[in-house]
Parts: structure tokens; sequence; C-alpha cells
């Protein structure tokens, strides 16, 4: 029986910090800045485990019964707490903060009472520093075994939804086990027993549904038709369909339709390599789509083109579904593309290659994970891998609606050394686009070849180099790595324009 309590109390620490994961990532995803989100969600959960392990005191009565209904609670509330927070998000939206961490706070004081109330069980079985040794270990090594699982097996492969219904059912078996070994101690053991199983069926409901009830939540949260979702260890990927506009959504954040993606992919590629006619080596940093990829390759004195992408779910997705591939032309698969499945900062610090012509597509610096990609430290390494006459571009922002953080970006480039070109161009998909080129020397306005573009023109070129004053720039810090100030001005401007 002590030996079955303690392996109960490794579950039951296992099932609290996946809920505790799970709220953060959830967050994360949906609200952006993973600092701000895990550093809150912990702070609420280990402050409602203070508040549960200190309301234990008052449970006096039947122990062994007030546990297994804590276990069925803490299981039904943490089992559809990720479900239930992606549904408040689409549907409500307003009240998604609060009852994020009202959720967290519940789980957090159901989980602090646990743990306790073992303790009070076993008491009769153990001397006191070795109820307390014991315990402990097995409560930190339940948290060990998840902390690793979480996110290289269970987000990954089966989704977030699935892995809180999951641990719920972990939480319940605790309970039905519980009611096995206790059975001769519980008076009102029929009726826990109906509770057991009342909570066990809902959760292998929500189980089973589990898929129908996130396209449920997704549906109304984009408005066109999903062809594909998929939740990889970095991020959670959504590309739709209206006729002929495909879309994809990385967190919940569009980057790019393909209506007007040419727009943005010909003005980030072809003001730079149109005025390097000797470019061979070109290395593409971020951009898993291929569409950058795509304009490169229309330029034959390129020889070979590295992409470095985090995350493979990404690039395969855009080398193997066929309207993704129709759309960046096969690009991923060309003789000359290499692909490479990294991060790029670390990537970038191994790396002996050098090259002629650079392109950064990150996404935009909505946390510190992608804000460090836009430090001052990153852009002294990419300077050590740049030709003696090579370029870099970057995409930067929106320079109307997030004023700031471009010209953060531009001072952060030149901060290390790099000479500047900071321009724009209009995506009716996200409004003014920034873009900067950089490199050691002055940039001079190339013409553009009217039979590799869509949109630019060599007439047109020159005026996406002129701000009007509502874009014009502003004096900005540098973005450092222990400072990160580029994050939280990109998260307070966009604020102020997404509702």
């Amino acid at each position: 029986m002590r030996h079955a309590l303690l392996f109960s109390v490794f579950v039951i620490a296992s099932c609290g910090l996946a809920y505790e994961l799970i709220a953060g990532a959830l967050s994360s995803y949906l609200l952006g800045d993973s600092v701000t989100q895990f550093s809150t969600v912990i702070g609420t959960y280990l402050f409602a485990m203070g508040a549960g392990s200190w309301l234990s005191k008052y449970i006096t009565r039947d122990l062994i019964g007030r546990f297994i209904q804590i276990e069925l609670m803490v299981g039904l509330l943490g089992g559809f707490s990720a479900i239930g927070l992606f549904l408040v998000f689409t549907w409500l939206g307003g009240p998604f903060k609060l009852v994020l961490y009202l959720a967290v706070f519940g789980v957090g004081v159901l989980v602090g009472l646990e743990i306790p109330l073992v303790m009070r069980i076993l008491k009769r079985e153990l001397a006191f520093k070795d109820l307390v040794s014991q315990v402990l270990t097995f409560d930190y090594l339940g948290a060990l075994a998840v902390s690793i699982l979480f996110p290289l097996v269970l987000a990954p492969q089966i989704g977030m939804v699935r892995t809180g219904l999951l641990f719920g059912v972990l939480n319940v078996a605790v309970a039905l086990w519980a009611l096995h070994l206790f059975r001769d101690q519980l008076p009102s053991r029929r009726w826990l027993a109906v509770q057991s199983w009342t909570v066990f069926g809902l959760l292998a409901a929500g189980f089973a549904g589990a898929g129908q009830l996130t396209t449920i939540a997704e549906t109304h949260l984009y408005a066109d038709d999903i062809i594909h979702a998929e939740t990889t260890p970095y991020q959670r990927l959504v590309v739709t369909r209206w006729r002929d506009d495909l879309r994809l959504f990385i967190n919940g954040n569009l980057q790019f339709s393909s209506h007007d993606e040419y727009r943005y992919h010909e003005a980030l590629v072809h003001p730079g390599l149109a005025s390097l006619p000797g470019a061979k080596r070109v290395l593409v940093l971020g951009g898993g789509d291929g569409l950058a990829v795509r304009e490169i390759l229309k330029y034959p004195n390129v020889e070979s083109v590295t992409l470095v992408d985090l995350d493979p779910a990404m690039t395969d997705l855009f080398s193997k579904a066929p309207a993704l591939v129709a759309l960046n032309q096969g690009a991923l698969s060309s003789p000359k593309v290499t692909v490479v499945n990294a991060d790029a900062l670390q990537w970038l610090e191994e790396s002996r290659e050098y090259f002629d012509f650079v392109v950064i597509d990150f996404p935009d610096p909505a946390n510190y994970a992608l804000g460090k990609l836009y430090t001052s430290a990153f852009y002294r390494l990419l300077e050590k891998r740049l030709s003696a006459r090579g370029l870099i571009v970057v995409q930067s922002t929106s320079p109307l609606f997030a004023r700031q953080s471009y010209w953060c970006v531009v001072t952060t480039l030149e901060s290390v050394g790099f000479k500047t070109a900071p321009y724009h161009a209009l995506v009716p998909s996200f409004g003014e686009w920034g873009y900067i080129i950089a490199g050691r020397q002055e940039f001079s306005i190339p013409t553009v070849d009217r039979k590799k573009t869509r949109f630019l023109t060599s007439e047109i070129l020159p005026g996406l180099f002129e701000f009007p004053a509502d874009m014009a720039r502003l004096p900005a810090e540098v973005n450092q790595l222990n400072n990160q100030v580029l994050v939280r001005t990109f998260e307070d401007e966009w604020r102020k324009v997404i509702r």
C-alpha cells in the first residue's frame, strides 16, 4: 500500500506540472511573449499550491474520501483546461486572461491539497523523516518526467488538448486505485465509485472527440476552411483556403496570403539581390515556406541557397503539400537548395561558410525567443559570415503600425557597423511593411528585371526608399540580448493596433 501511494505521488506530480505547462504553452501560442506568459502562469500556480497546502489543514475527516474527490476535481478541471481555454479564446476573446488565471489558480489549489493529504494518510506507515524524503522524491521525479516528455513527445505528437485530457484520466486512475486500496475504509465507497467512473467517462469522451472540439474552436478562429493544422514542438501551424487564396498562420498570426505574398517576397529579395550581379552563395534564415527561395532562384548566377529554419514540420509541409509546393514552385526541392533545420543563432555560431546575400525572414519579434534574432549579438555573428561586398536584407515589421520597433532594428544593425538602406512596400494583407538592406558599403538602388517580378519595377523602386512623415525615422535604442527592448516595444505598439 505504501508503494502504491508513493507511485500515486509520482503520477499526481506529473499531472500537476503537465497542466501548468499546458497553460503556459497555450497562453504563449495565443497571446505571445512566452517569458511573460510562463512567468505569470508559474507564479500563479505556485501561489495557488501554497494556498491549497494551507487549506488542507481544514480537512480533518475521511481523508481518503476527500483525497479521491480532489483527484477527480483536478482531473476534470485540468483535463479540460486546454480545450476550455481554446474555446474561450476563439468564442469570447475578452475574458480569456481572467479564465486562464482562474483555471491555473483552481488547479494549483487542488494540487496543493493533494500532497499534504497523501502525507497524512502515509504517516501511519512511515517515520516523519522517511515520509518527507520519499514523498518529495517521487514528487520531483514526476515533475522531471513530464518536463522532458511534454516538449519532446506529448505536445508535438498528441497535441495540448489530448495531453490535458490524458493527464486528467491519470488523475482519475489514481482516484480509482485509491478507491480499490482503501475499499474497506470508505463508508461512501459506492457514491465515490459513481463519481469516479462519471468523470472518467467525461474525460474519455473528451479524448475521443478532441479532434472535433479543436476543429470547432479553430473554425471560429479562422474565417476560411482549414486544410492543414498541426502542433509542432515550436509552434502551431494552420493553413486555410478560401477559393484560390491560401493562408498560413503561425500561432494564430497571419504569415502570408497567396493573393499578395508575391509583393512581400519580391520586395524582400529583389532590391538587394538585383544589386549583386556576382552573387553566387545565398543564405535564407527563416522563410521555411520557400517563397523567398522561389524569388532567389530566378537569378541564374546563384549557385547555392542554404535555408536555415528551426521547424522541420514547416519545411516538410512546404516541400510535400501539393498546393503549397505549387505556390513556391518547388523551390525547396531544387538541387541548388540545402535545407537545414536548426536554431539560426546556434547555426551561425558554428558555421564557417561565407555568403554574398543573406535574407532574414523571421517572424516578427513577438517574444524573447524571436527577439534574440534581432539583437546586435545576432547581427555581429551574421557580419562574420558575409562576403566582402555582401548584403543582408531583414524583414522588419511595419514602419507605420510599429514605427519605433522598425527603427529600433535599423539602429541595431547600424550599431554593429552596417550601413543601412531602409525601405517599405504595401502588402494589402499587412499594410505598409518594412525592410532593411544592410552591408559594409553604401547601397545603390538597382534596376529590376521585369521578367522576374509582378509588382516591382525600376520606376517605383526608388520611391520605396522614401518615408513619409508618419513613418519617418525616430531615435531608438539598440536591441541587445540582455535587454530585448525590441520585444517590449513591439508588443506595446501592436497592442494598440490589434484589438
